[in-house]
């Protein structure tokens, strides 16, 4: 079974992205939403739970609670605004290999509409420090030209808002996404995918299945900015610096 987490902060498209995943879907689910500090109602569903966090305890939080109580064995993250290509589930799940995160081909939704935008999607992303300020995927459009004929091959970022890995491996590698520091929101990604190559993982995308996410020309459904933010990225660029610059950038020759 895959049990989809999605820490949810507004339910303006909650219940869209949940028919997605239940309609899409074509294997055992159970789909765990996250209500992290508000109430919302949805549609009665036995593949459906809901967790009321009293608090808001933001992203991180949110997914933690959500994987704690889990079922399945493999675990899914997505955010609250998203449609997902057919089979999704199986694709993913089928194709993971105990040591790997998975990330779909991403492409980029119109949540007006309900409609994947005429956008290129995005298959790989290169990891860089940003201005000297954070880590951040950037697209890799020379790998992309490159691998097109691979369909499930070794990238090195993901944007985070979709992934799926086997529940062994969150417990035994992950264990949680840490909060201090980091603090509620971003650098998730980050975080999972260092520790996942120090323990010998990889990073995986697989071009077989899909998502589309929220164009970020639609407003965001939170309001926490890049002041809040810049903490929590000095800290991830701090703890995993050294790391990067000496061990994953001479790998990958960039």
């Amino acid at each position: 079974m895959v049990s989809v987490i999605i820490p949810s902060h507004n339910p303006i498209y909650l219940q869209k992205t949940v028919d997605e995943l239940l309609t899409q879907s074509r294997g055992e689910i159970e789909v765990i939403a996250v209500l992290d500090g508000y109430w919302t109602k949805l549609k009665d569903d036995k593949r459906v739970r809901t967790v009321h966090l009293g608090k808001n305890m933001g992203m991180r939080g949110a997914i933690n609670a959500g994987v704690s109580v889990s079922r399945g064995k493999y675990i899914m993250r997505t955010d609250e605004h998203c449609m997902f290509g057919d089979g999704y589930d199986n694709l993913l799940s089928l194709q993971c290999e105990e040591n790997w995160i998975v990330t779909p081909r991403r492409y980029f939704l119109d949540p007006t509409t309900w409609k994947v935008m005429d956008i290129p999607y995005v298959d790989y992303e290169k990891l860089v420090i940003q201005d000297d300020k954070k880590f951040s995927g950037q697209k890799w459009d020379s790998r992309t030209k490159e691998r097109t004929n691979i369909p499930v091959d070794e990238t090195m970022a993901m944007q985070g808002s979709c992934w799926l890995m086997h529940r062994s491996w969150w417990d035994t590698v992950i264990g949680e996404l840490q909060t201090e520091g980091y603090g509620p929101l971003y650098q998730d990604s980050h975080e999972m995918v260092f520790k996942t190559w120090k323990a010998g993982g990889k990073l995986m995308v697989n071009k077989n299945t899909w998502f589309a996410h929220k164009h970020r020309q639609f407003p965001r459904t939170h309001n926490y900015g890049t002041d809040e933010a810049t903490p929590g990225w000095t800290y991830s660029l701090d703890t995993w610096r050294d790391y990067y610059k000496k061990e994953i950038k001479p790998k990958w020759q960039i």
